[in-house]
């Protein structure tokens, strides 16, 4: 872990290069803003040589000063021994262009549903026409930030049952000026916001099952469970959203839900429901787009 003494200074491509090759070697698991080594060592470097990503590649020749190449020793140190996904350590994390702040209060963002935000959902919703959009299981607040960038004349209300993470939601909110359009309420699923109605109700809710809680890797012991585990299958916060969403959208309205590695559990559960699952370009999956009509014709739920 150590670095060798140099006779120059280390360069930011160099201490990629070096951070790579030492995640790869302890085996860390990625999955929480990255998929490999490479990229979370372009994020530890660029975030401890405060230099922003917009850099690129013309920033790896620049020289680290000793203090610099220091945190990011201490930064790889933490990474790798104690198994911290990365921005829990930076404070910091990625969400469809946005910047977000973040703590083990709540989970990192990285729902495959940002590729969906930046498309503002097409086919499905008819954007200038979005007025109101809900956020269930908001957490850091990443994807009701999101909706209130992709859609300026909607108003989004962000809600969660964590008071931990309403608090994250918060900062996030003031951070990007958003106070205006983004309404942050402690709410069970719907239980705040009875009565209203929505163009679009979206969420990244919990949705491992028992088993699968058992088998998450190491980094996953540090996000709050509470943000993870749905019951046995993990469907139990699924299922109370399909349930509600058929009262709180509008006629042409639609949901939009990321299940993960759940998709399989839910078409065995609900087969009759036509749920729509878009491709992901950028990898991941397991998000499904349902219209109001459908949940309004469904009996089976």
């Amino acid at each position: 872990m150590r670095r060798l003494s140099h006779t120059a200074p280390e360069t930011v491509g160099a201490a990629i290069d070096r951070c790579a090759r030492a995640l790869r070697r302890a085996g860390v698991h990625f999955g929480h803003g990255t998929d490999n080594a490479r990229d979370e060592a372009a994020e530890l470097v660029f975030f401890a040589a405060g230099l922003a990503h917009a850099a690129g590649a013309a920033a790896y020749s620049k020289p680290l000063t000793a203090r610099r190449a220091a945190r990011i020793d201490e930064l790889l140190r933490e990474r790798i021994r104690r198994r911290v996904p990365l921005a829990y350590l930076t404070h910091r994390a990625f969400f469809a262009g946005l910047e977000l702040y973040v703590d083990e209060r709540v989970l990192v963002p990285r729902s495959p549903i940002a590729e969906l935000m930046l498309k503002r959902f097409a086919p499905w919703a008819k954007p200038r026409g979005v007025r109101r959009i809900l956020d269930i299981g908001c957490g850091s607040g990443a994807i009701a930030l999101a909706s209130a960038v992709a859609f300026p004349r909607a108003a989004v209300d962000a809600v969660d049952i964590s008071a931990d993470a309403l608090a994250v939601c918060r900062r996030n909110v003031r951070r990007l000026g958003l106070a205006k359009r983004v309404r942050v309420m402690q709410s069970d699923h719907f239980a705040a916001v009875s009565g209203c109605r929505y163009d679009i109700i979206v969420s990244n809710p919990p949705y491992v099952g028992r088993a699968e809680m058992r088998d998450l890797p190491r980094e996953y012991r540090h996000e709050p469970v509470l943000g993870l585990a749905s019951g046995v299958e993990g469907l139990d916060s699924v299922r109370a959203i399909l349930s509600g969403a058929r009262q709180h959208l509008v006629d042409d309205g639609i949901l939009v839900v990321e299940v993960g590695n759940t998709e399989e559990a839910l078409l065995r559960a609900l087969p009759r429901l036509p749920f729509i699952w878009p491709e992901i370009a950028m990898g991941g999956g397991g998000v499904f787009v349902l219209r109001a009509t459908a949940l309004m014709r469904a009996a089976q739920l």
